[in-house]
């Protein structure tokens, strides 16, 4: 009897359904590291629009809204990122070269100072905006 009366409690009641958000997606991956100051900042952008700056010294959250990822999203496509070669190294090793790693939708380039084609420099120069507006 007891039994009974344990699971009668259970009958017909429906379990609210548990809702999965999935998680979000990596947008931009940028990762710029020596020169002469020692750089080693990174800065992730998920396609939610949450990014993460980290450096030497802090780490810092932010958000960014529909239009500035809209306006990432047509710097990269200006700069035909998708046709760009893998690794632009410098034609002379230097120890303040600067190298800049960026993956964009799962794509890397990596390239530095002296060697940066000329339609990626505006990628850069938006990417180390972003870190310098958090720092």
């Amino acid at each position: 009897m007891i039994i009974g009366i344990v699971t009668a409690g259970c009958i017909g009641v429906k379990t609210p359904p548990i809702s999965h958000t999935p998680a979000p997606a990596l947008f931009i991956d940028y990762y710029r590291t020596g020169g002469i100051a020692g750089l080693n900042d990174r800065l992730v952008i998920f396609d939610n629009g949450v990014a993460v700056v980290s450096t030497k010294t802090s780490s810092k959250e932010m958000v960014l809204n529909t239009s500035a990822i809209d306006r990432l999203t047509n710097i990269f496509t200006q700069a035909q990122f998708s046709i760009l070669q893998e690794n632009y190294p410098a034609p002379r090793g230097g120890a303040d070269l600067i190298k800049y790693t960026i993956n964009y939708h799962g794509k890397t380039v990596t390239t530095e100072d002296s060697a940066i084609p000329p339609s990626l420099l505006p990628v850069i120069d938006e990417l180390n905006g972003y870190i310098k507006t958090a720092t």
